[in-house]
């Protein structure tokens, strides 16, 4: 039996997962936009901040790019379980975008230390592009849930 084999009620609940954890990542974005602007400005200020700040960045980082993951599965599995292939709409470009953006910002974030200035800039650009990224993947994943709806 192919993934094609099923109907699209049997699949409903993939959707649901994947509209949580997009909330969810855009969510985690938001913390870690907020969390790292008062990093940055307690670094550019040369201030304390309180202890617990990077941490929690770290694991919100972390949680996110779990999340983006969870989303490149979800609708690889979803696209091929309906149409039996890929391909269908620019959601696919904008997603791997998404997920791209996400490695290398967690991967960059993971290498910021005073021996690699390079990795924090690379990190800030990162993430200032991957607010675009998920305005874009946000839209044309828009128009694909359209086509799933009656």
């Amino acid at each position: 039996m192919l993934l094609t084999d099923f109907d699209l009620p049997s699949f409903l609940w993939l959707w649901k997962i994947a509209a949580w954890s997009m909330g969810f990542a855009i969510a985690g974005y938001l913390i870690l936009l907020l969390s790292g602007s008062i990093i940055l400005y307690s670094r550019v200020m040369r201030s304390r901040r309180p202890a617990w700040l990077r941490p929690l960045h770290l694991v919100t980082g972390g949680i996110t790019v779990l999340l983006v993951l969870l989303l490149l599965f979800i609708g690889l599995i979803g696209t091929i379980g309906h149409y039996g292939n890929l391909g269908h709409s620019i959601h696919l470009v904008a997603g791997l975008l998404v997920v791209f953006l996400m490695l290398l910002s967690g991967w960059s974030a993971l290498q910021i230390s005073p021996q690699n200035s390079w990795a924090r800039t690379l990190h800030l650009r990162t993430n200032i592009v991957l607010l675009g990224g998920f305005i874009f993947v946000g839209l044309t994943g828009w128009q694909v849930v359209q086509k799933y709806l009656p």
